[in-house]
């Protein structure tokens, strides 16, 4: 039987854990916390990124956070929680289901993602590589 996108993100939905762009505020910023952008690199040199993000792109994800890839990043190895976003919050919720489902306990997303963050006229600051 085939899942159409808006199946996909009720399942996932179900399963994680959301924070409103304000609460994100209030939590990202802690050094317990990994915020992650995982949106493309061309929208994030368009838009910019929220302050202190680490860009991983949503295609890498699964590969930089298991420590048995060859691609591993370790920042995804130290037992911290992490706060995904992405443009408005479907690819985040998606990602963050993946990550639960791989082991990750303690990863969250933006509701709204990037756009809700702007909404909420929280800072922004321009990507650099």
């Amino acid at each position: 039987m085939k899942k159409g996108f808006k199946t996909l993100l009720q399942e996932a939905e179900a399963q994680i854990d959301t924070m409103s762009a304000s609460e994100a505020n209030e939590t990202v910023y802690r050094a317990d916390v990994v915020l992650v952008d995982i949106r493309d690199v061309r929208e994030l040199e368009r838009e910019g990124q929220i302050p202190g993000a680490i860009h991983a792109p949503r295609g890498m994800l699964e590969f930089w956070v298991d420590p048995e890839s060859p691609y591993f990043k370790p920042v995804f190895g130290g037992g911290k929680k992490f706060v995904l976003y992405c443009q408005s919050g479907w690819r985040s919720t998606l990602a963050t289901a993946t990550l639960q489902n791989m082991g990750f306990d303690d990863v969250v997303h933006i509701e709204g993602g990037f756009d809700a963050w702007k909404q909420a006229r929280l800072p922004v600051e321009p990507y650099t590589r």
